[in-house]
């Protein structure tokens, strides 16, 4: 059990088109599969985005994972790149502080790389790496066109990215990327805070034929927003869980003990904000089965406030959808019109009641946990698919 000074921990989540290389990326920088590493997959659990923990450390030639100064703990998040799990991304980026976005230099931009990086905008990301990957696939000239496309992409929003030109496969360009990540300034956690905890994932962990006693609560995954999180902490989460009373769907705020808390695969007494963590509880664990609690806020007793029904919201839109093969004018918002809106880690459906100048008021199908400048990613609904068309802010 780890119970000493806890390393500053950031969460990093990796996006971009499909088979870019995300994943093997992610295997050699933290040694391995994101979804082999994950404790619910260990356990037989299916989820939707892939976990992988490292601690970087610093020797005198550079940055590695093995040896010298510890210098911070990383959680690295693997998002789907498949443009149909575009929510479970927008999930995905509600939980972390910094994004490496993998454009394959044999290949180049696509719609979902495009789509990605306005993810990570609606979700205010401000801290990105590009990595320029299977650099060992190209010559000289096409790798300094995928340069150049990279650098247009990024005109505007991302000016300051880096950009590493990097062979995942043949290790080539590994440790710079280490050096980038141990460089993201992380801001204020606000540790004094009430804790805040956006629940990503919910588990039962018991195998078949465990002994009742031996039985384990429900567990959940996400990551700490601000405050701490303590074992023996009285928790409350809301919305809660769905109950149908009279053909009536209602939510009921649920109440329980923190049991155990994991930071990545290490067992902590305490939590800090940042960084992949789990936590067991005194809930059931039928509970919690196959995600069934994902999109739950919890903190301790009396401090969240009653989830709402309605939303007002200041804000942008982007000026073209993109995940399309053909890019598309993004059309102003309408009166009545239906929009799926990702606010940390739930997805709710929201009809416009009102517009006025850039604010919008809705009423939502879900109930979510609101803070006043909580960030808003905006979809329509277009040809059948879930479009990112922009974002905002609750006010």
């Amino acid at each position: 059990m780890n119970t000493g000074k806890q390393l500053e921990t950031i969460n990093i989540g990796i996006v971009g088109h499909i088979d870019h290389g995300k994943t093997t990326l992610l295997q050699k920088l933290s040694g391995k599969w994101a979804s082999q590493h994950s404790q619910e997959l260990k356990r037989g659990i299916t989820i939707k985005l892939g976990y992988a923990d490292i601690t970087l450390y610093k020797d005198k030639n550079g940055y590695n994972t093995k040896s010298g100064e510890p210098v911070r703990h990383v959680s690295f998040v693997d998002a789907p790149g498949h443009e149909m799990l575009m929510a479970t991304m927008l999930s995905g980026a509600a939980i972390i502080d910094a994004a490496i976005l993998v454009v394959a230099a044999n290949e180049g931009i696509k719609p979902q790389t495009r789509e990605h990086l306005m993810a990570l905008q609606a979700k205010q990301i401000k801290n990105l790496i590009v990595v320029q990957n299977k650099i060992d696939l190209v010559d000289k000239n096409q790798a300094l066109k995928s340069y150049k496309e990279i650098k247009e992409l990024l005109k505007g929003k991302y000016d300051n990215a880096e950009i590493i030109p990097v062979s995942a496969q043949q290790e080539v360009n590994i440790n710079k990327i280490y050096e980038a990540i141990a460089g993201i300034k992380i801001e204020d956690r606000k540790e004094n805070d009430k804790p805040v905890f956006v629940v990503a994932r919910s588990f039962d962990i018991n195998k078949p034929g465990t002994k009742p006693e031996n039985l384990h609560g429900t567990v959940l995954g996400g990551t700490l927003k601000k405050g701490k999180l303590k074992v023996g902490d009285e928790i409350e989460m809301k919305p809660g869980i769905a109950i149908k009373e009279a053909n009536q769907i209602k939510y009921k705020t649920l109440n329980a003990k923190v049991l155990k808390l994991f930071r990545g695969s290490d067992e902590v007494q305490e939590l800090t904000s940042g960084g992949s963590m789990s936590l067991e509880t005194s809930l059931d664990m039928s509970i919690g089965k196959n995600d069934a609690l994902a999109g739950n806020v919890l903190s301790v007793k009396d401090y969240l406030p009653e989830p709402a029904l309605h939303l007002k919201v200041k804000y942008t839109l982007f000026p073209e959808v993109f995940g399309v093969s053909t890019s598309t004018k993004v059309e102003q918002l309408k009166a009545s019109e239906a929009l799926l809106l990702s606010i940390n880690t739930s997805m709710t459906i929201g009809v416009i009641k009102r517009i006025q100048k850039n604010e919008i008021e809705l009423t939502l199908k879900i109930p979510v946990v609101l803070f006043k400048g909580d960030n808003v990613a905006i979809s329509r609904n277009l040809a059948g698919h879930w479009r990112l068309i922009g974002w905002g802010e609750v006010v």
